[in-house]
């Protein structure tokens, strides 16, 4: 059986199931050019996080954190009386993100190299960043696990990649070129927050570079049934 999306080629649910094994370790070996392999995201990064509401002094979970592209940011947001922590799965991209840490001298940033399903925090963070992050987005289990380390009230903000409509053929074969190596599936990737949508109240969603792109923000129900 074969799937298509917008870019109008076909791509096999074999070819998509044999991905999924080596995804882990192609991050592995993507690890030490990841920086550089995506810096022309780098701006759109930016705007993902400034689009979080965050106080200094707060807490900030940085989920799929790699190899730490938003942490600085984020802590920017926080300050140094605030608290950054990373979720990775990657051991190799969570190792370049603890050399940065080590290397910036920030006492106030951690990463937990797990995946997101099963992640043990022990805290009660403020807020939740979800960029560029797809296959935790498409996981219910790994949102519900994050989203009950956040207070009742606390701010997520999701972004990266998705399907532009389907008349523009070019710009939806160049999204799905540069993202094939760090998704599992495109699975969901016509609306990627569709799972934390159902999670958060107040939902706000951006669509950016003709809609190859978005930005949503969230928040956590004040009490289960009620809006925060």
């Amino acid at each position: 059986m074969s799937t298509s999306h917008p870019s109008g080629k076909a791509t096999t649910q074999a070819a998509r199931e044999a991905h999924q094994p080596g995804l882990l370790a192609a991050y592995g070996v993507r690890a030490r050019s990841y920086n550089r392999d995506t810096g022309m995201f780098h701006r759109y990064r930016r705007a993902v996080v400034e689009a979080l509401p965050l106080r200094r002094g707060q807490l900030v979970l940085d989920v799929g954190c790699g190899t730490g592209l938003c942490t600085g940011f984020l802590r920017d947001k926080v300050g140094p009386q605030g608290g950054v922590v990373g979720i990775e799965e990657s051991p190799e991209m969570a190792a370049v993100a603890r050399e940065q840490i080590a290397c910036e001298r920030w006492r106030n940033v951690t990463v937990v190299q797990s995946p997101a399903e099963h992640a043990e925090l022990g805290l009660t963070a403020d807020a939740a960043l979800f960029c560029a992050v797809h296959d935790i987005l498409q996981s219910p289990g790994a949102l519900r696990n994050v989203l009950a380390r956040l207070r009742p009230g606390g701010w997520v903000a999701a972004g990266g990649a998705k399907w532009a409509a389907p008349v523009l053929v070019g710009l939806n074969a160049l999204v799905g070129a540069s993202h094939a190596p760090y998704v599992r599936s495109f699975r969901g990737f016509d609306k990627p927050w569709r799972h934390l949508e159902q999670l958060t109240d107040d939902v706000h969603v951006q669509e950016v570079w003709f809609g190859s792109g978005y930005i949503m923000t969230g928040r956590i129900p004040a009490q289960p049934g009620r809006p925060a």
